[in-house]
């Protein structure tokens, strides 16, 4: 029996060794060094640097949300694609081997400013590398990072804590990545010229190069324990859609999962025009952002929690919560830097509890998927159920801002916005994602339902799984 297989009858007892989580941790390090870069500073990049305007037909909202409905549709292609993937490595794993350069090179060009004319010119080339790196790239990252989680182990508790680590490599990426982007842009735009254009190339160049070494160091120590190529053949499309269809729960996720990102997109996307524009001090958005290493403490909780409870909708549920009366008491801090920056910290706290749990609550309705249908449609079912609902949710989480802030009066030429842009600014970085939490909260309400079948759903499918092994052998 090779390394990637063990019989269905013993893949319940595997525990992962720390070595494997740590591995899976880099996974999501790797991909939020790079992606938590996109989505935090594209938009400044694109009206600040680039010089695109902010709405209209050929501006930076156009182009953010054009992309992210192109984006969804890769994510339908590479769940397919993994569901397709059969090699001695695994299932999910060859892809950080594979697509490890891809990722760093095509992040590095969407942060490139060619001297290009102003209109169709900077849009179609704005456009096209964004749909490479965000989309088509990315995609093919975040799918088997989180294709892979069932395959790793069917134990629930393993998949929670297993999923934890994952959490707290990502909250780390988005740590550095938020705290030291913006200051490093500045420095190296100042010692070597050219301003932000040079800085972010230089910084885009470092993150990649890092997030090659982690995705490759997650290569060799993953190892696909729950993957069973004898059970798991190659899955046409129309199957995986079986998968899909009348998989509740799992609809229940994506369509929660997919709004909830509107608000995890404008919360760090408006950052630092909040920063530069209403607090005046564009370096604060280093601040705000580097505070998001608090998210690691609400990860490590969020395993607690949904152990201790054995509900992982109420664990979610309390996430929104926290987040929401995080982002509810910021406006009474007003210009007070420090409460503010408290206030925020509540927020992040919350959304890191929040944000976790679907991640490892995908996996679960991998399984309702197999035992309603008899489809095993890892790729698909979580490719759509993360990369799916993390593009689409964030294209529109880039667009609405832009929108509301162009509409408001918004202009990236002048240095002091209006008194309507500003309150513009103020409402996307801190009511729209309330409005986003409680949107988001009423439909998991409905998920609950089958936590309560879990139980009995684990145990067919072990039965299953140990009595096609058996007719195997």
């Amino acid at each position: 029996m090779s390394a990637t297989t063990k019989t269905a009858s013993t893949a319940s007892a595997i525990r992962l060794t720390t070595k494997e989580k740590i591995a899976y941790s880099f996974t999501d390090m790797a991909g939020n060094l790079l992606y938590v870069t996109i989505s935090s500073y594209i938009m400044y990049f694109y009206t600040n640097v680039f010089h695109i305007p902010a709405a209209g037909a050929l501006g930076a909202g156009t182009i953010l949300l054009v992309a992210r409905f192109a984006d969804a549709i890769s994510a339908v292609v590479w769940g397919s694609i993994v569901d397709h993937t059969n090699t001695k490595w695994g299932q999910s794993r060859p892809w950080f081997l594979w697509l490890c350069v891809p990722f760093a090179v095509t992040v590095f060009i969407a942060f490139t400013a060619p001297s290009l004319p102003d209109g169709a010119p900077k849009f179609w080339y704005a456009l096209i590398t964004y749909i490479l790196a965000a989309g088509a790239v990315y995609t093919g990252i975040q799918t088997p990072i989180t294709a892979i989680l069932p395959n790793l182990t069917d134990d629930p508790t393993e998949r929670n804590n297993a999923n934890s680590f994952r959490m707290a490599g990502g909250q780390i990426g988005s740590f550095i990545t938020s705290s030291f982007t913006i200051p490093l842009v500045g420095w190296f735009g100042v010692h070597f010229g050219g301003g932000d254009k040079t800085g972010f190339m230089i910084v885009t160049a470092i993150w990649g190069i890092v997030a090659i070494v982690l995705l490759l160091f997650s290569f060799k120590n993953l190892t696909e324990h729950n993957y069973h190529p004898e059970l798991n053949k190659s899955i046409p499309l129309k199957d995986s859609l079986k998968a899909a269809k009348g998989n509740w729960p799992w609809i229940i996720l994506v369509v929660a999962f997919l709004i909830y990102w509107i608000a995890q997109s404008t919360r760090n996307g408006v950052s630092t025009y909040y920063a530069q524009y209403v607090l005046n001090n564009r370096d604060l958005t280093s601040l705000f952002n580097g505070v998001q290493v608090v998210g690691l403490l609400g990860t490590i909780a969020m395993p607690i929690i949904a152990n201790k409870t054995k509900n992982k909708t109420l664990t979610m549920l309390i996430g929104l919560a926290i987040g929401g009366i995080g982002q509810a008491l910021m406006p009474l801090a007003g210009q007070n830097v420090p409460l503010l920056v408290a206030f925020w910290t509540i927020g992040v706290l919350g959304a890191a509890i929040a944000i976790g749990m679907p991640f490892g609550m995908l996996a679960d309705t991998v399984d309702y998927g197999e035992w309603k249908t008899g489809v095993h449609a890892a790729g698909f079912l979580t490719a759509v159920g993360s990369a799916f609902c993390i593009q689409v949710g964030s294209g529109f989480g880039a667009f609405l801002p832009l929108e509301i802030m162009g509409a408001a009066g918004y202009d990236a030429n002048l240095a002091t916005q209006s008194q309507s842009a500003q309150d513009a600014i103020s409402f996307c970085f801190i009511w729209l994602p309330i409005i986003v939490y409680i949107i988001v909260a009423v439909i998991m309400l409905f998920y609950r339902r089958f936590e309560k079948m879990e139980p009995q759903i684990k145990k067919e499918l072990a039965e299953r799984h140990a009595a096609a092994a058996a007719a195997e052998a």
